[in-house]
């Protein structure tokens, strides 16, 4: 698979387009900084009544409200939240979208799933940064940058200049990514291996793990803080090693003992059930049935945050005792503080 680096793309296609981000959240700005200080004449779309929008002017973005972003502009990236981007391009940017521009995406949940059903003429492009977006923002900052994926849905500006995937790569590169290497994908492989990542490993799987682990030891008596310690607060440690240079890689760091608990308990843990288990949350990632159960949960809410599993899930995790702990344990820890990627005030 190639890998596509600085050398790779041409900066001056983006510089030379109006790009409008629609929406200011991790991603959005991010995007938006990102291209900003890449020399691209970018534009926020907003709500009115939006609170991002201080934020924006704040960092020197132009804003506007998201009908007035979109009219004009060369390339349009949605980045409000999956479950609002149906409405928000039906509504606000599929009739002030001009000829010829390019629909651009981060993650191509509402494509693939047919959410989002962009004309036939109009080009659809991926860029997707593979971190979160005050990683992509801060890594830019510091003069890096964090791997990302581009899609090509359909190329609608064959025909022009430029092909989308060279627009592609050149926002891809304004972004950051070529800095650390973009590979190139489809909005299917895309969309189906990033929510069964999120689900059964990065996010729903080790969070369960995190909290069943530290549950046993305080249930067997051991104290919280040292529950916390031994199963949430070292799991960066061990992931920065991972991360770095793989399994062997953090099996080298790690003692001998570790090491050996690794190879013997890990597979009681992790069992064939859990293969089993994994395979199922693939099938309704890949049916559709997630998507569906997604947006209908959110569709039972007007408020724009989450639906009754959403809100009940999120209780039950801010009751929970390891949060509890772990704020009281991350108030003292100074370092933590001084290096914040989330600052709610500013991003």
């Amino acid at each position: 698979m190639k890998i596509f680096y600085d050398e790779d793309a041409n900066l001056e296609i983006i510089q030379s387009l109006k790009v409008t981000i629609i929406g200011y959240g991790s991603q959005g700005h991010a995007h938006a900084n990102n291209l900003k200080d890449s020399g691209v004449d970018v534009t926020v779309g907003l709500r009115e009544d939006s609170s991002s929008w201080k934020k924006a002017e704040e960092a020197g973005l132009k804003v506007a409200p998201v009908t007035e972003a979109v009219n004009g502009a060369d390339l349009v990236m949605i980045l409000a939240p999956d479950e609002f981007q149906q409405a928000i391009f039906e509504s606000q940017i599929q009739p002030n979208l001009k000829p010829n521009a390019v629909l651009a995406f981060a993650h191509g949940f509402n494509v693939h799933f047919q959410k989002i059903v962009p004309s036939a003429d109009t080009s659809v492009i991926m860029i997707a940064p593979k971190g979160p977006g005050h990683t992509v923002r801060s890594t830019y900052v510091n003069g890096g940058g964090v791997p990302s994926l581009i899609a090509i849905f359909n190329d609608g500006a064959s025909s022009s200049e430029h092909t989308a995937k060279d627009i592609a790569l050149s926002y891809a590169k304004a972004n950051g990514g070529t800095r650390a290497g973009v590979l190139e994908t489809t909005f299917k492989e895309e969309t189906e291996t990033d929510l069964f990542g999120e689900q059964a490993v990065l996010c729903g799987g080790m969070t369960e793990l995190i909290k069943a682990g530290y549950e046993t030891l305080v249930e067997a008596g051991y104290s919280p803080e040292m529950a916390y310690f031994e199963c949430l607060h070292e799991t960066k440690l061990i992931v920065d090693l991972i991360h770095e240079g793989g399994i062997a890689n953090m099996h080298y760091s790690i003692s001998n003992t570790a090491e050996f608990g690794d190879y013997v308990s890990g597979p009681k843990v992790i069992t064939a059930d859990t293969k089993v288990a994994m395979k199922g949350i693939l099938s309704r990632i890949q049916s559709g049935e997630f998507a569906d159960n997604f947006l209908n949960d959110c569709r039972q809410s007007n408020d724009g945050s989450g639906g009754p599993i959403m809100k009940e899930s999120r209780k039950n995790t801010a009751l929970h005792s390891i949060e509890m702990v772990g704020s009281e344990l991350r108030s003292k820890m100074k370092f933590l503080n001084s290096e914040r990627l989330v600052n709610k005030d500013k991003n």
